[in-house]
């Protein structure tokens, strides 16, 4: 179950160091994976050759892409933080982000996204959010980043 934070511009300093919440769970699907190789050209057997990556990957089949994984950043970051008279809001950029463990084909992902950060600029304010995607059932997280987004009142 997901849960989230709404708020106002105003109020959204008082989140900083403050976990968000946490979005639904995204599954991970081969039709998935193999939109996202159409879309960005990447074909590498590991995605998208069930027959092989089964008979030859060490992860004993198909892995959806690291960067499918930190795109659903942006649905799963939008389930978790509302703010309510915002006028627009723009991906800044990224701090880092790593990839710990793959994404078997199959499972399901989702967000825990804490504030680190709130900082004015002209025409509204920057956040950067620390985001820990985990896979269900996973040991490890499938990727952890911290997201710099622009909201403008």
């Amino acid at each position: 179950m997901s849960t989230s934070t709404t708020t106002t511009l105003a109020e959204l300093p008082s989140f900083k160091g403050k976990e968000l919440g946490t979005s639904d769970w995204f599954e991970i699907t081969q039709e998935r994976v193999n939109t996202f190789a159409d879309a960005t050209d990447d074909h590498q057997w590991i995605h998208v050759d069930v027959e092989r990556a089964k008979a030859e990957s060490p992860f004993r089949g198909p892995i959806g892409h690291g960067f499918l994984t930190l795109s659903l950043f942006v649905p799963m970051w939008s389930q978790i933080l509302t703010v309510t008279d915002v006028k627009m809001g723009v991906n800044y950029g990224l701090n880092r982000v790593r990839f710990p463990a793959p994404v078997p084909v199959g499972s399901r992902i989702r967000l825990t996204a804490t504030l680190v950060d709130v900082e004015e600029f002209r025409g509204g304010l920057q956040l950067v959010a620390g985001g820990v995607i985990e896979r269900e059932g996973g040991d490890k997280p499938v990727c952890v980043l911290e997201s710099v987004t622009r909201l403008y009142g």
